[in-house]
C-alpha cells in the first residue's frame, strides 16, 4: 500500500506544481473505490443531502447525517486524506458551537479535516477549530450569495471572480492567516484563480468553475461517473463513464430474465450433483 496522504504532503506538491486530486464520497462502496484509485483527498460533501437522499436543499443536511457519512467513507478509505463538509448552522452560530461540530466531526465521524463553506465570513470560527488542533479546508468565492452583491446571478462565475479579483485574493489571504491548511476556491476562473494561487503558501483546490490553474480539483465521484439518474438523460456533461445508464440497462435484463424464468446465479452458487 502507498503511504498515507497528509497535508504536508499536499503543501510539498504545491510546491512542485503536482496537481492535488480530490473526490466527493458519501458511501463505503465508492470510498474504497476512489481510495484504490490513488486519489488525495476524499472529500464527504453536504451534497449527499441531495444526491443520495433526495433532500430538495444542502440546508436540510443536519451534523448528524454528516457524521453518518463520514463514518462510511472512513471506513472505505486507507490512504487519502478525508475531509467531512460542516452542514450549514454550527458555524454560523459561532466559534464554540463550530468548535463542537469539528469535535464530533473528527472523533465520531473520522475526518482528517473538516470543510467550511463560506469560511470567509467566519475567519473568528476558522481559527477557533484550528486553535482546537483540526485542521481546516476553507472554501470561499463565487457563490450565489456573493453575486447578489455584484448584480444577480447572471454575473456568477469566472468573469464576476476577476472582477473581484482583489476582494477575493484578499480572502485567500485572511484565511491562509486564520490558519486554513487548504483552500476550496469557488469559480475561481483563470484570472482571479491564479492569483490567490500565487498569493498563499497553501493549496487553493477548487471544483465547480475551477480549472488547471489551481493546485489541484475535486469533484463528486456520483458525477465523474454518472451515477446520477438524470445522467440517463443527460449527454451535455462531461463525465467518464455512464453509470446510471449500465445500471439500468443491466437492471432490464435482470427484470427479463425473471419474467422468462431463466435461472440467475449468483456468487458463490455451485451446481449440486447427485
Amino acid at each position: 500500500m502507498d503511504a498515507r496522504v497528509t497535508l504536508a504532503a499536499l503543501l510539498q506538491m504545491k510546491r512542485d506544481g503536482q496537481k492535488i486530486v480530490g473526490v466527493v464520497a458519501y458511501d463505503y462502496q465508492m470510498a474504497q473505490i476512489v481510495d484504490r484509485a490513488g486519489i488525495d483527498i476524499v472529500s464527504v460533501g453536504d451534497s449527499v443531502g441531495m444526491n443520495l437522499w433526495g433532500h430538495r436543499s444542502e440546508l436540510e443536511v443536519t451534523l448528524d447525517q454528516m457524521v453518518l457519512a463520514c463514518q462510511a467513507v472512513r471506513r472505505g478509505v486507507r490512504r487519502a486524506l478525508v475531509s467531512c463538509d460542516f452542514p450549514f448552522g454550527p458555524l454560523q452560530e459561532g466559534a464554540e458551537s463550530a468548535v463542537r461540530a469539528a469535535v464530533r466531526l473528527v472523533k465520531e465521524g473520522g475526518a482528517d479535516l473538516v470543510k467550511l463553506d463560506g469560511a470567509s465570513g467566519f475567519p473568528e470560527g476558522v481559527r477557533a477549530i484550528v486553535r482546537a488542533g483540526i485542521p481546516v479546508w476553507a472554501q470561499f468565492g463565487v457563490t450565489p450569495h456573493t453575486a447578489m452583491r455584484f448584480g444577480g446571478m447572471a454575473k456568477a462565475g469566472p468573469d464576476l471572480a476577476t472582477e473581484m479579483k482583489d476582494e477575493l485574493v484578499a480572502e485567500a489571504r485572511l484565511l491562509e492567516e486564520a490558519g486554513a491548511s487548504l483552500l476550496d476556491f469557488t469559480n475561481s476562473g483563470p484570472v482571479a484563480g491564479a492569483e490567490a494561487v500565487g498569493a498563499v503558501n497553501i493549496p487553493v483546490i477548487g471544483g465547480l468553475g475551477g480549472g488547471p490553474w489551481l493546485d489541484g480539483r475535486v469533484r463528486a465521484a456520483f458525477a465523474a461517473v454518472g451515477y446520477l439518474a438524470s445522467a440517463i438523460d443527460d449527454t451535455a456533461t462531461e463525465r467518464y463513464a455512464n453509470v446510471a445508464r449500465t445500471t439500468m440497462d443491466a437492471l432490464q435484463t435482470f427484470a427479463e430474465d425473471v419474467r422468462a424464468a431463466r435461472q440467475i446465479r449468483g456468487a458463490g452458487a455451485r451446481t449440486v450433483t447427485t
